[in-house]
């Protein structure tokens, strides 16, 4: 009995091992570096990562696409297939076991070390059809750039779609649409951007536990920033006779001064004085730190844990993007604020992004609609002074003629 070596893989029994890591670095050239399971970094990945620190992509972004090729080569290094060897039927076998069931369960790393693999492809979780599109994205630039240089493959393992090519005849008036150019590419439905209704986020901020917390949240709410440009802004970037706060946005890099609620720099002043002498207020130090000793400045996951646990205690789940789209919603509904001030605000490179937020809720529309059954209807206007009103009456269709 033998094998045939055009049979299509069997992605049923695959198990994929949860081998190699995401190693940080203290290089400013390639903060992240990709482990192989013998321990030895993978040059490729390392030659990919100059590029994006080249073309300005910041530490964040570097990482975020060292994670999804850590997923593709792991399931390369689990089908003994060399990555410039790969082709389109391991193209097409990734991005299948990733939408069936490639997301394994990872126990707490306080009740043990995870599994020595993800679960065959079926008995896990689906990934996300939008960390599919990125994990897609993400190999076929991979891909690209070394097809382009002549170190990989001849041919992109993860091509275009049939007939197309990216921003093929695309009209410049219309607005901007992302397009499907990888065939792999699964699409992803549009969706309302989720907000926090007014009463939850009132019992949420109730639940804070802090005056450094509510700051924090006072601040998402009001400005609308990224979770991440909040938690690297400096004490010297802080004007409250302004009503300013100074942000770096994270694509761009641009320092822009976002306007900010009354009340949340009524809250950082409390949070500052309960701080007072503990942490350096010095203008290039950060302003936010943590509560707990040894103080140290505040990091994203901690915040992130800290807005969850206060979301957990209600009940509900939410996210700290979920502030930044509560804001963006509150300011979309407001009649007196342009939308091009809503872009401003929130950093978008194309108002297309920023209209997602003028579409209401279903909540939103019901009480619009019945306060508008509620109000009584308008009176008819008077008729105007100097006409008879028969004369009116005759001329607009009102009497027998």
């Amino acid at each position: 009995m033998f094998l045939d070596a055009d049979a299509p893989r069997d992605l049923t029994a695959l198990r994929v091992p949860l081998s190699g890591r995401l190693a940080g670095t203290d290089d400013v050239f390639r903060p992240f570096r990709l482990i192989d399971p013998a321990g030895s970094p993978v040059m490729a990945v390392d030659e990919f990562m100059v590029e994006l620190c080249a073309a300005g992509r910041s530490p964040a972004t570097q990482r975020s696409y060292g994670m999804d090729l850590l997923r593709w080569f792991r399931f390369l290094w689990a089908v003994e297939v060399a990555w410039d060897r790969a082709s389109r039927d391991e193209a097409r076998d990734f991005i299948a076991w990733l939408r069936v069931g490639g997301l394994g369960e990872r126990p707490h790393w306080r009740r043990g070390a995870a599994g020595p693999a993800l679960p065959a492809a079926g008995s896990g979780r689906p990934l996300a059809a939008s960390t599919v599109v990125h994990a897609e994205t993400v190999a076929r630039t991979f891909y690209a750039f070394h097809v382009e240089r002549g170190s990989g493959p001849v041919v992109n393992p993860f091509p275009l779609a049939r007939g197309t090519r990216a921003g093929a005849h695309r009209d410049p008036v219309r607005p901007f649409r992302p397009e499907r150019a990888g065939r792999y590419r699964p699409g992803v439905p549009q969706r309302v951007p989720r907000q926090i209704p007014d009463d939850v986020f009132g019992r949420l901020f109730a639940a804070l536990g802090s005056h450094r917390d509510r700051a924090l949240v006072a601040f998402w709410i009001s400005t609308g920033a990224r979770a991440s440009e909040l938690l690297g802004a400096l004490c010297s970037g802080v004007d409250p006779g302004q009503q300013l706060i100074t942000v770096v946005r994270k694509g761009s890099r641009a320092v822009q001064q976002l306007p900010a609620s009354p009340d949340a720099f009524v809250w950082l002043r409390l949070y500052q004085e309960q701080f007072h002498g503990l942490v350096p207020a010095a203008g290039d130090e950060p302003v936010w730190w943590t509560l707990r000793r040894p103080l140290r400045p505040l990091a994203y996951h901690a915040a992130r844990a800290m807005f969850e646990r206060a979301a957990a205690g209600l009940g509900r789940r939410f996210t700290l993007h979920d502030l930044r789209h509560t804001a963006a919603y509150r300011l979309a509904r407001d009649p007196l604020v342009p939308i091009t001030d809503v872009q401003w605000v929130l950093g978008h490179a194309h108002l297309s992004t920023t209209q997602r937020y003028v579409t209401p809720t279903a909540a939103d529309v019901i009480q619009d609609v019945l306060a508008h059954h509620r109000r009584p209807p308008a009176p008819p206007p008077p008729a105007p002074s100097g006409y008879r009103a028969e004369s009116l009456s005759v001329l607009f269709g009102g009497a027998d003629r």
